[in-house]
């Protein structure tokens, strides 16, 4: 059985869809089902194997924390959203996320998603798939490895290192390491990344974070 933790402050959606996945799964436990992350880290059956994370809370805290919250506790994260643009994608694939689901997709494809988180490898649509290889092309962004990225969109977004390190669960040196690679790559590149502002401004030029 694969325990699942559902985040979507609407809850006619946090309603259906729970009781969609536990009427059409027989290897599917929705163990938490909440309006807010709080209430999920919070719960007694935290923590879970999967959390389907609604990209918008409607509480302004940016999600790549969360995401790397999750996932430092070895909680595999699908994202959840209305929006299905590359710099969302990338975001939340930058801070851990193994899947990115449009809530126009069907449940088939929301399944396979979970499915995949649960065994650790990555997942998002065909469509989306397309649409972040164009969007890659046209911008030159440099090859990050998954942790070289999601150190860059913590520390980016305004992150100290040292809590950079925390929510990768790594040492301060390891970071150090991580985003020296990031500065080199983007140096390579022929994109000037040496400051921290210069960082922020790449990752927003690369659709990793919001402006």
């Amino acid at each position: 059985m694969v325990r699942v933790g559902i985040v979507d402050d609407h809850r006619l959606m946090l309603e259906g869809l729970s009781t969609w996945l536990r009427e059409q799964t027989e290897d599917v436990d929705v163990a938490v089902a909440v309006t807010g992350f709080d209430d999920l880290v919070h719960d007694s059956a935290y923590p879970v194997d999967v959390v389907l994370l609604d990209l918008e809370l409607g509480d302004d805290i940016p999600v790549p924390p969360r995401i790397a919250r999750l996932t430092a506790e070895g909680v595999a994260v699908v994202v959840l959203s209305t929006f299905a643009d590359p710099r969302r994608v990338r975001e939340s694939i930058a801070a851990g996320a193994l899947g990115y689901v449009p809530k126009s997709e069907s449940g088939t494809e929301l399944l396979a998603a979970l499915h995949a988180a649960a065994r650790g490898d990555a997942h998002v649509t065909p469509a989306l798939a397309g649409m972040l290889l164009d969007d890659g092309n046209s911008t030159g962004a440099p090859a990050l490895s998954p942790q070289e990225r999601r150190a860059l969109t913590l520390y980016a977004s305004g992150l100290p290192l040292k809590s950079v390190a925390r929510q990768l669960d790594i040492s301060m040196e390891t970071a150090k390491t991580y985003l020296a690679r990031v500065r080199d790559k983007y140096a390579a590149a022929g994109r000037e990344a040496r400051t921290k502002i210069a960082l922020h401004r790449r990752a927003v030029e690369d659709g990793l974070l919001e402006d």
